[in-house]
């Protein structure tokens, strides 16, 4: 049985879903240009259509006219996919959208799939896979952090280091493999220093952007603060002091809060992810433990602890409580210790606490009042501080994909494998062989190495029209 051909030209809608002001239609394919010819027409009689011009005219179905458009016709290669190509700006009334679609696939031309026009650009070398990546990554973005670091892998950042190292690893292992070819001749091409040297360097270089991840990862969906502390130390009233709205319920009735309160702000353009815990406390009701669960599997994930007590409450209790906060975070998590309901504290009594709290651990310790909104400032300032927000506008290269630091990792390990081999003086053909898999997998990052399935899973989480 014969099937029917599968049309290469391609078209989505490439603005929101919906009605608005105007809807962006866009085309990409060998029958571009044909197409173009066959439902666009110049209001300006005459008027050609020159490629990256923008002409105003008519999309009719025949004699019918379905709007009045601007139309944009792009020639290979220097369109976004690499193809000739065209975008048709439209009203955006939902029936003029659907009306052009469906004369588009009478012309033959066929719905794009998820990422499709971006996977085209990528297979016909407008962009590397990492560039490909951060387009999505660009369109999410929700914050200055997110937008600037999907702009670095945007603009080469990550691609142009990975590349660097490959070429001259690349250089080094032809030396190597060469070797093979006379290995009855015992002779060597590649120097062994140089190649330990440029290990070395690589070894280092991979272990920092590995280690940039989680700075990379955090900028990206942003950084998770947990407010934790002791059942009515106020952790309700400080989140809603820091987003100065009502966000959490507040009562003075003990363990109010049983479940995670989320909400976030912006600090220095960066997305802070607060997350208002269970009180942490004693107790035989079956909910609340769930509650108190739930806030130490928040602090395991955290990036910062601000944790709250009261002048009244005992250091060893508070110590106690912390403790076991503590057992369930990350190793060396800053700690910013806030107490709070100090408004009635004179300088002495706060210089007695002071004292009095040097037993317990913390990295940063300030005395507020959340209610009356006394040390919010300090609040915010500290978590700037500690969270070191303003290194991240260094043009150091980061992190933030997680199929790329996976791929780093194993890339990690292949370089050490491949100098403990030095070290053990084993043949060349296996040295050259572990050389082989760091080229490897710094080649699935960038695209260079490819396979069907990893780009299916990269693409399909593009919108249609992109």
């Amino acid at each position: 049985m014969m099937t029917a051909k599968r049309s290469n030209t391609i078209c989505a809608i490439a603005t929101p879903p919906g009605s608005g002001a105007i809807a962006v239609i866009r085309v990409s394919g060998d029958d571009s240009v044909k197409v173009a010819k066959r439902i666009f027409f110049p209001r300006k009689k005459g008027k050609k259509q020159v490629p990256g011009s923008v002409i105003y005219g008519e999309i009719r179905d025949g004699k019918k006219v379905i709007d009045d458009v601007l139309f944009t016709l792009f020639a290979a290669p220097h369109s976004y996919t690499g193809e000739d190509g065209f975008e048709i700006s439209c009203h955006g009334s939902a029936y003029i959208q659907k009306e052009i679609l469906q004369l588009l696939l009478h012309c033959g031309v066929r719905m794009a799939e998820p990422g499709e026009f971006t996977q085209r650009a990528f297979l016909n070398g407008k962009m590397d896979l990492t560039q490909a990546e951060a387009v999505a990554d660009i369109i999410a973005a929700d914050s200055e952090a997110s937008h600037r670091i999907a702009m670095q892998q945007m603009r080469g950042g990550v691609s142009n280091e990975l590349s660097e190292l490959r070429e001259r690893l690349m250089n080094m292992a032809a030396m190597v493999e060469l070797e093979l070819d006379f290995s009855e001749e015992d002779v060597e091409f590649a120097n062994r220093s140089e190649l330990q040297n440029l290990l070395n360097e690589i070894e280092t270089r991979l272990k920092m952007l590995v280690e940039s991840f989680e700075r990379g990862n955090a900028m990206k969906s942003g950084f998770l603060v947990v407010i934790a502390g002791p059942v009515n130390s106020g952790k309700s009233t400080l989140l809603n002091a820091l987003l100065n709205e009502e966000r959490a319920i507040v009562s003075h009735i003990p363990g109010t809060t049983r479940d995670v309160v989320e909400d976030s702000m912006m600090i220095q353009g960066v997305k802070i992810r607060f997350a208002d815990t269970a009180g942490i406390r004693k107790t035989i009701n079956v909910i609340e433990n769930l509650g108190i669960d739930r806030t130490y599997q928040q602090a395991g994930k955290a990036s910062l602890i601000l944790f709250l007590s009261t002048p009244d409450e005992k250091p060893i209790q508070i110590r106690a409580s912390l403790g076991r906060l503590l057992k369930h975070s990350k190793n060396d998590i800053p700690v910013l210790h806030l107490i709070n309901k100090s408004e009635n504290l004179d300088k002495k009594e706060i210089s007695g606490l002071q004292k009095e709290l040097a037993v317990v651990k913390s990295d940063r310790r300030l005395f507020i009042s959340a209610k009356y909104r006394q040390g919010i400032e300090d609040v915010t300032r500290s978590i700037n501080e500690m969270l070191q927000l303003g290194k991240l506008n260094s043009g150091d290269v980061t992190i933030s994909n997680i199929r790329h630091l996976d791929a780093l990792k194993q890339a990690l390990n292949a370089c050490r494998r491949t100098r403990k081999a030095f070290a053990s003086n084993l043949t060349t053909d296996l040295i050259a062989q572990e050389i082989r898999q760091i080229n490897y997998h710094l080649g699935t990052i960038t695209g260079q190495i490819s396979d069907r399935e990893v780009l299916g899973r990269i693409f399909e989480r593009f919108c249609v029209g992109k």
